[in-house]
């Protein structure tokens, strides 16, 4: 059974099926709601229904309030419709944002590398017509066992590269999805995911020379950005700063130093915060 979802002030109909939530029906239609956190507990997601019937379902009692509830308020990320509904969003417009739908996946790992002693990059082959995104999406991968609780991740590669996509995965910690990722996962293996998701995106109407900072496995959307505004002929100054722990742990440093000969309108910071003494390394140091 399907419903439809009328969302104000843009005035779109979507069609939402039984147990989806709002946040995801309108997400793989192509329709950015505003979230965060996508389990009822920050809520960023928070639209109003107009009429209509819903089910709550585990919105937090901090995120969502009774009085809130009461006011016909609810959370788009678990929010599922019992009849046609229209709500309202608070919708921002974002000339420089892409609205790509969500949709689901398979990929075939093609490559893995490891980059630094606790970070893997983990390549994705895509069949069919690969993935649609902008420079900072990110997706949700699906790992075996732990598929209620998919796992976010950048993407690392830029957009002209859809049907190979590049994942940077440090490993946590005792985090079981990266230590799956970094010990089980082998090359040839297939694994579901789904995207794009995010609202990270360069904004390149906007005259100004552009600073990129990054830290550890956060180098992904930068990376992602930097290597698609090159491709599309960038000349705006761009200053990236990039943050590690040591010499062992700055990875894609040849990439950016390459990057730095051959566009003199960019410029590649590494900082270093723990690197010993007497290494002999000559850059920043510090945070």
């Amino acid at each position: 059974m399907t419903y439809e979802v009328t969302i104000d002030p843009i005035g779109e109909t979507i069609e939402v099926e039984e147990g989806q939530t709002l946040l995801d029906a309108a997400l793989r239609a192509g329709i950015y709601l505003p979230h965060a956190c996508g389990h009822g507990l920050c809520g960023t997601c928070k639209i109003e229904i107009i009429n209509g019937d819903i089910d709550h379902g585990p919105a937090s009692p901090f995120a969502l309030m009774d009085m809130e509830r009461e006011e016909g308020k609810c959370l788009a990320c678990c929010a599922t419709p019992r009849s046609d509904l229209t709500i309202e969003a608070d919708l921002e417009e974002e000339p420089d944002a892409h609205n790509h739908p969500v949709r689901d996946f398979v990929g075939v790992v093609s490559k893995i590398e490891t980059l630094t002693p606790r970070i893997k990059s983990i390549f994705l082959a895509i069949e069919n017509d690969g993935i649609e995104f902008q420079a900072g999406h990110y997706i949700n991968l699906f790992i075996p066992g732990l598929e209620d609780h998919p796992r976010a991740f950048s993407i690392a590669s830029p957009p002209s590269e859809k049907y190979l996509i590049e994942l940077n995965v440090a490993l946590v910690d005792g985090g079981k999805g990266t230590t799956w990722l970094h010990n089980e996962l082998k090359v040839g293996d297939e694994i579901r995911f789904s995207g794009p998701y995010g609202r990270f995106f360069v904004r390149e109407s906007s005259p100004e020379p552009m600073i990129f900072l990054a830290g550890g496995s956060g180098l992904s959307s930068p990376k992602s950005m930097i290597l698609s505004l090159f491709e599309q002929g960038e000349t705006r100054p761009i200053t990236f700063i990039y943050g590690a722990r040591n010499q062992a742990e700055l990875y894609y440093r040849e990439l950016f130093e390459e990057l730095a000969t051959e566009h003199p309108n960019f410029t590649y910071v590494p900082v270093l915060s723990a690197e010993p003494e007497e290494s002999g390394w000559q850059g920043l140091r510090g945070y």
